[in-house]
């Protein structure tokens, strides 16, 4: 058949077998179509592209001619009747075919956009990423210059008998916020990585912004500060160390005479502007745990409970400042705490300590001087009377940081009474008396002394508040009359960084009230000059002189010790800390005082030595 119809149709189905559709011998070329001057066509390439061609001579000016080429060929009725049909079959298949050519078009389109957007995608998390960075590293910088400026002004104020809670908060506010920063830092690629393209630099910044002020508010509304000793040491017979102190008194030499391990935990929170901002009102939480081993097992657990661990509750209390803007340096507080104590560090003494229960203000500016007063009380549960336990109440007063010659000057009075009742426990009196008493003291201190610092003190004290203490001795119906005179000084030298000394002096005489009974003396000189070798080496030397004597004739004489101790430490300060020591440790005693002194290795001796290593440290 040699039809129009047939001559498209074998075009069409038979494209992938021949490519070649002739109705005469004379071709025209149109693009990638080729026209003979009777209407032929022919495609050399895929049969598809073919149709769409055709489909394109349909639409275009080129269908003219074809149908000029086909109506010459198809004279006759029934020739053009196929020629139609076959013009309209090949327009239904060349449909699909433009069809398929869009969506190629789009389908190109769409991974020109899915490529642009990745690139986008990357570019904006690469950016993310760098001005995170960039802010952590700022906030870092600041953290320190913040810390920096923090620790130099608190060094610039700092007293020396308050070096024991020398804080780290503001170390441990760089390490925690450093950590959360790197925690964060590493997440930011994986957070971001697959979300619908949006600019979430702003957002994810002032998160992190929110949660390291949130962080620093943690960390620097909290504190930890504490201190400890630990060692262990033998005596020269064999057994465990002991500790060389005369009787009646007061403390001894510590240098490598502490038979035990001794610690002070101190948490404490700041609930309200823990920045202390000197424009705010402040509010705090104190709370301190002792505990006190005898350095006999890792696990103390023995019968009787001899020799195990001992843990107190020593403080827990709430103080508030800058209340009123007239006193903006005024502090109140109440619950339990240590309290404006008085202490020597190289026989660790405490002259004055009403530490206890109670409330008070302190700090509080009278002009020309503060001025601190509280209520403080203690309690006996092993005597009872029918009031109860059997207690003691104490007022007491203070004036202190007045300026005069030669430094700074303070007084201090104390009223303490002690209510009495018939005995139900714990004594064998059949009634406790009443018992009032008074004591006053006077202490002069110079600070940034030649490297060191100068304290002097003394007190008197009678009855109920003789012991300069809120802790109660054994009650005697002659308890109205005790009284207590205590004189002590000590004194911090310091020249350079290769030399320290601390000499002290305690001279106290303290009576019972009893008639005819006479005054306790104990008297106290000492002194321990350290020397450093380099920041972290160093020879502290330790010597000792105790005299006590009993009124009753018990005991008296002499008690001399000395220590030697090589450390290893982390500056050039007396009171820098921590340290490593080991030590050896000599004492000699008076016959008066034989069997009162080293316990049962020395019970018949005269003289004792004791070596051992020791650890201590606060912060």
């Amino acid at each position: 058949m040699n039809g129009p119809f047939a001559q498209l149709g074998g075009l069409i189905l038979n494209a992938g077998k021949e490519r070649t559709v002739e109705t005469g011998s004379s071709w025209t070329v149109m693009g990638e179509v080729r026209f003979s001057s009777t209407g032929a066509l022919r495609d050399r390439d895929h049969p598809m592209k073919a149709l769409s061609r055709i489909r394109r001579i349909s639409n275009g000016g080129w269908r003219d001619q074809c149908l000029t080429a086909m109506h010459k060929r198809c004279r006759q009725p029934i020739e053009l009747l196929l020629f139609s049909a076959g013009l309209i079959f090949c327009g239904a298949i060349a449909s699909p075919a433009q069809q398929n050519d869009q969506l190629e078009q789009e389908l190109q389109q769409l991974r020109q956009q899915y490529d642009q957007t990745t690139r986008e995608l990357q570019q904006r998390i690469s950016t993310l990423e760098q001005q995170l960075k960039a802010h952590q590293e700022s906030v870092e910088h600041l953290v320190e210059d913040q810390a920096a400026a923090a620790q130099a002004q608190k060094d610039a104020g700092q007293q020396v008998q308050n070096a024991s809670t020398v804080s780290t908060v503001q170390l441990a506010a760089e390490q925690a916020v450093a950590q959360a920063l790197q925690g964060q830092g590493g997440q930011v690629g994986a957070q971001f990585q697959g979300q619908v393209p949006a600019p979430p630099t702003y957002d994810q910044l002032r998160q992190a912004d929110i949660s390291i002020e949130k962080l620093q508010q943690q960390v620097g509304s909290f504190e930890f500060h504490g201190y400890f000793r630990s060692g262990y040491g033998l005596n020269s017979k064999g057994g465990l160390q002991v500790a060389f102190q005369a009787p009646g008194a007061g403390a001894k030499y510590r240098l490598g005479n502490e038979a035990e391990t001794y610690g002070e935990l101190i948490f404490v929170n700041n609930w309200l502007n823990p920045t202390h901002d000197s424009a705010k009102a402040w509010a705090k939480t104190e709370f301190l745990i002792e505990a006190n081993t005898t350095n006999s097992n890792n696990y103390a657990n023995f019968a009787n409970d001899i020799g195990n661990d001992q843990f107190r509750l020593r403080e827990a209390f709430v103080s508030m400042g800058n209340l009123f803007e007239s006193q903006p340096n005024a502090k109140f507080w109440a619950g339990e705490r240590y309290y404006r104590r008085q202490h020597i560090e190289i026989d660790d003494f405490y002259p004055l300590d009403m530490s206890g229960y109670g409330a008070g203000v302190e700090d509080f500016d009278v002009g020309i001087a503060k001025m601190a007063l509280a209520f403080l009380s203690g309690a006996r549960p092993d005597i009872a009377t029918q009031n109860g336990n059997l207690a003691k109440s104490n007022i007491d007063l203070r004036f202190y940081d007045l300026k005069g010659p030669l430094g700074l000057w303070a007084g201090w009075f104390d009223f303490a009474t002690q209510k009495g009742g018939k005995t139900q426990t714990g004594t064998t009196l059949p009634a406790v008396p009443t018992t009032n008493g008074f004591a006053v003291g006077l202490r002069h201190e110079r600070l940034e002394w030649h490297g060191g610092y100068h304290e002097f003190s003394i007190q008197y004290g009678t009855g109920a508040a003789s012991n300069f203490s809120t802790s109660l001795d054994d009650p005697t119906y002659f308890f109205n009359s005790s009284a207590r005179l205590l004189v002590a000084e000590h004194l911090l030298l310091q020249p350079n960084d290769r030399f320290a000394i601390m000499p002290i002096f305690v001279f106290q005489r303290t009576r019972d009230g009893v008639p005819h009974h006479g005054w306790d003396e104990w008297v106290s000189l000492g002194a321990r000059p350290e020397i450093f070798f380099t920041k972290n080496l160093s020879l502290a030397v330790e010597g000792g002189f105790d005299h006590t004597h009993s009124a009753s004739g018990l005991y008296g004489g002499w008690l001399r010790k000395i220590t030697v101790a090589p450390q290893i430490g982390v500056g050039r300060k007396f009171f820098s800390r921590p340290v490593l020591r080991t030590f050896l440790t000599y004492a000699n005693w008076s016959d008066g005082l034989k069997g009162y002194v080293g316990g049962i290795p020395y019970l018949h001796n005269t003289n004792g030595l004791t070596y051992g290593v020791q650890a201590e440290t606060w912060w």
